[in-house]
């Protein structure tokens, strides 16, 4: 391996972007190479379905750095070039123009794909995704331009969309093969919450429905036909069905991988001089005690900085409380801990469900696995806390909102990452 070797990072995101700034912060004067696919340097993607999509932020707003930093702070920033594989023995890179680039340490933030609707017609025109600033510009374009759109997949991304269609004044059809949005996520009892939001807002909320074929003339999309033969008319249709973590580099290199590159605490892989970070990397939890893989912008803005600690040899374990939040219409929400379907045998509401200011927690045998808050601001660290903790408490006093959140900590611990 060359001692003069650089830190490649593969994936000019938000998690690589933050990765270069750790690097730096944390001292690494060496050589740095951060090398992205898109030809646009580093953004953050929550605006594009939020105040970018809604016109109500700027492009420059979306930028993870000014365009000056990189240079600034001698990162060599390759934008449009793609890595074609790893060599962990050789500790090379290889692009797809044939250059290779040696590493002494690698990271793989190479986030994730979008899945695509596997029905005909849906290679259209009019047949929209949201991915990356270019598609968030071409939804706003068609949110100008249409007077109805399709939304299939009642998602975050699904959901968001919508609500900016909405605001925009356009007709709006959800089309859910799911029994409600969000089921698989929220549970029953918010899940339920979220398709009155959506309803009460003029939206028109199909669920259980299978999409058969999205139907069109001349090329263009103008419609969506569904399993039982009713068809939805559509100027757009906007398709939010999920991602896939990008683990081709990872597993061609004999990495371990499932549902995402395999990694420990510290964010290294089954290579000792590979790392990942990001919605590509399943990690291990300290505090959950399991690997996890968390598709959200929280994630990609902190893991990197363990990641880059661990690969100078520091100590460090990323070990934060997983969060999320969205903007819809009149609602705020954040969300902190993690669960799954299955994973709680309990929902405690704390405030008015039906005037959608509250906040839910999720129980497993009387512990907090997880907590939303819903219009009610400046309470999450709070809630962060108490699921740190991981101590019973009394489900009555804690559906009470006379009774201080602060009574429900248990042990603080803070997180590392």
């Amino acid at each position: 391996m060359n001692a003069d070797a650089a830190y490649v990072i593969v994936g000019a995101s938000l998690a690589g972007a933050k990765a270069t700034e750790a690097l730096r912060e944390e001292g690494f004067d060496g050589p740095i190479m951060l090398i992205g696919e898109e030809t646009e340097r580093p953004y953050e993607r929550p605006p594009l379905s939020k105040d970018y999509l809604l016109g109500k932020a700027e492009r420059d707003t979306i930028y993870v750095h000014p365009e000056s930093w990189y240079a600034e702070h001698d990162v060599d920033l390759r934008l449009g070039a793609r890595v074609t594989g790893v060599d962990p023995a050789a500790h090379e890179v290889t692009l797809a123009d044939g250059n290779r680039a040696g590493y002494a340490r690698l990271l793989l933030a190479t986030g994730s794909t979008l899945r695509r609707l596997p029905v005909p017609g849906a290679d259209y025109d009019g047949v929209l995704y949201l991915r990356r600033v270019a598609d968030s510009d071409r939804i706003k374009a068609a949110f100008a331009a249409a007077s109805r759109v399709a939304v299939i997949g009642a998602g975050w991304i699904g959901l968001e969309t919508a609500a900016a269609a909405r605001a925009a004044d356009v007709q709006v059809t959800i089309l859910e093969r799911g029994e409600l949005p969000l089921l698989q996520v929220l549970g029953r009892e918010v899940a339920q919450v979220f398709a009155g939001l959506h309803r009460d807002h003029g939206v028109d909320l199909r669920t259980g429905v299978q999409v058969a074929e999205i139907t069109g003339s001349g090329g263009r999309a103008d419609g969506v036909r569904l399993a039982d033969g009713s068809h939805i008319k559509a100027d757009r249709v906007i398709v939010g069905i999920g991602i896939t973590p990008n683990v081709q580099l990872g597993e061609a290199a004999g990495l371990k991988v499932g549902n995402g590159i395999i990694t420990d605490a510290r964010l290294r892989s089954s290579d000792p001089d590979i790392y990942a970070a990001g919605d590509v990397a399943s990690a291990y939890h300290p505090l959950l005690g399991r690997h996890i893989r968390v598709e959200h912008w929280y994630n990609a803005l902190h893991q990197p900085q363990t990641a880059a600690r661990a690969m100078l040899g520091q100590d460090a374990a990323y070990d934060r409380v997983p969060y999320f939040y969205t903007d819809q219409y009149d609602l705020s929400m954040e969300y902190t801990g993690y669960t799954e379907p299955g994973g709680y045998d309990q929902v405690v509401f704390r405030g008015d469900v039906g005037r959608r200011e509250y906040i839910a927690f999720w129980l497993a045998r009387g512990r907090v696995l997880a907590g939303m808050n819903v219009n009610i601001f400046d309470v999450n660290d709070t809630i962060q806390a108490i699921v740190r903790g991981g101590r019973a408490v009394d489900t009555g006093r804690l559906a009470d909102p006379d009774v201080p959140l602060e009574e429900f900590l248990g042990d603080r611990r803070p997180a590392q990452g």
